[in-house]
């Protein structure tokens, strides 16, 4: 009695977990002309490194802090003088009509104003421009952050997809050679027609499986290409350790208290306090100064004059104690969006390091009850088939249901090393941009 399953089934026991990703990252290093070189694994630090280095988001965070110092070192200069030419007094009709020089009250003047910005105002417009480019910082540290968390979620959905297509894969060369010894052994009329149509049947969906697992591979490249480039095509090293974030429960507001979306928020109070500083000092009026000489005809004197405006505030309690009123109802608006925001992220980090948690320990409870029962399933099912007392289709069914196991670890461990990328890189991390990032890829 033929009996198709007994070398490739003990030769899948044999096989590590992870051994057909190695196999299926080796056939793509050969299609990247020889990009599988050890030296040449694209590990996640690495494309951490590459995407930050890559991102123009940054590099025009850069530029809008370098604006707003300029700007800063602007404000806190007096206003340029205003140069002021003109002839005054010119006759429009009779003997002297447009003439420059013969009547007594014509004159030719030229001077120049200056207005005299106090000095507390120019210090406090100054700052607001500074506060506006550590506002502008913090929004780089939280770009920067987002972009090492959605490439670390990229690398990982990429390495897992790999994974799972390896794992078909070799599932899906053992049907292949089964298919193959099923129907040597019908022709020679060793097994049943039956048989035949099961193995083709399971190879067959195992192949539809492995298209539809090659599609997500496909995609997951595209994701991290958006991060790195051409760079997603390498192959992947192995992945980090994800058994550790650095948040605990029971301090998760004071850590969040420097997230970097709060501290943009905590800038944009800076902002706001400096302008309701502004509004206050604006309550004492700025004075200009100007000083004029007009020159007569050859007949008369020329003439020096010397001026000073100010502003009259005589309606500040609909003017200026207005502007200030509004500036500080803006700052009380930042501080409450300021917290409203930390509270928000507390609930839904608090959720996710919940989540993660939870995923673990029902990642750890699969791979100790569900698999070991899956593979003896799996195993006694090809026993009773060699005996005699179980069908073949049973067989195929307690593999398929094997393989399902494995491939829903495979996807609740992708999950769980998704929420460790977002809660791992909330912030960023930091020291490693300055590494070789061409090392082991661990993160400790």
């Amino acid at each position: 009695m033929f009996i198709p399953y007994t070398a490739p089934v003990l030769a899948r026991h044999r096989a590590c977990r992870h051994g057909a990703r190695l196999v299926l990252a080796s056939l793509i290093s050969a299609l990247c002309g020889g990009a599988g070189a050890a030296n040449s694994l694209l590990t996640l630090q690495e494309a951490q490194f590459r995407a930050v280095e890559r991102s123009r988001l940054l590099a025009a965070k850069d530029y809008a802090v370098h604006a707003s110092r300029e700007q800063a070192v602007a404000a806190a200069r007096l206003p340029d003088p205003v140069l002021k030419v003109g002839v005054d007094n010119v006759p429009v009709d009779g003997p002297d009509r447009f003439s420059t020089t013969r009547d007594f009250m014509t004159q030719r003047r030229i001077g120049l104003m200056q207005d005299l910005t106090r000095a507390d105002k120019r210090r406090l417009r100054a700052e607001r421009f500074e506060r506006e480019a550590d506002r502008t910082s913090a929004e780089k540290t939280a770009a920067a952050a987002a972009i090492e968390r959605d490439t670390a979620v990229a690398w990982l959905e990429r390495y897992y997809a790999e994974a799972m297509a390896g794992l078909v894969a070799e599932q899906e060369q053992q049907a292949g050679q089964e298919v193959a010894a099923a129907e040597a052994a019908y022709r020679g009329g060793r097994g049943a027609q039956a048989d035949v149509f099961s193995v083709r049947g399971e190879a067959v969906a195992l192949a539809d499986r492995a298209r539809e697992l090659g599609r997500r591979v496909a995609n997951a490249k595209l994701a991290l290409a958006r991060w790195i480039g051409e760079a997603a095509q390498l192959p992947l090293a192995g992945k980090p350790v994800l058994d550790a974030v650095p948040l605990e429960l029971r301090t998760l507001e004071t850590q969040l208290g420097h997230h970097p979306e709060i501290a943009v928020l905590r800038k944009q109070e800076d902002i706001a306090a400096a302008e309701a500083a502004l509004a206050r000092a604006d309550k004492k009026p700025d004075w200009s100064v100007e000083v004029a000489f007009q020159q007569r005809g050859h007949a008369y004197s020329n003439m020096l004059s010397v001026g000073v405006s100010v502003p009259l505030q005589w309606n500040q309690g609909n003017r200026q104690d207005r502007e200030v009123s509004a500036r500080l109802a803006q700052l009380e608006q930042a501080k409450a969006e300021s917290e409203d925001a930390l509270q928000a992220h507390v609930a839904e980090v608090g959720a996710m390091l919940n989540e993660w948690q939870s995923n673990r320990e029902r990642q750890a409870r699969l791979e100790q009850d569900l698999l070991p029962l899956a593979r003896s399933r799996s195993t006694s099912a090809l026993a009773q088939y060699r005996g005699g007392k179980m069908s073949l289709a049973d067989v195929l069914a307690a593999r398929r249901s094997e393989l399902d196991a494995r491939l829903q670890v495979l996807q609740l461990e992708a999950d769980t090393g998704r929420l460790w990328a977002q809660l791992r890189f909330l912030v960023p991390a930091g020291g490693q941009h300055n590494a070789n990032p061409g090392t082991d890829g661990r993160q400790q």
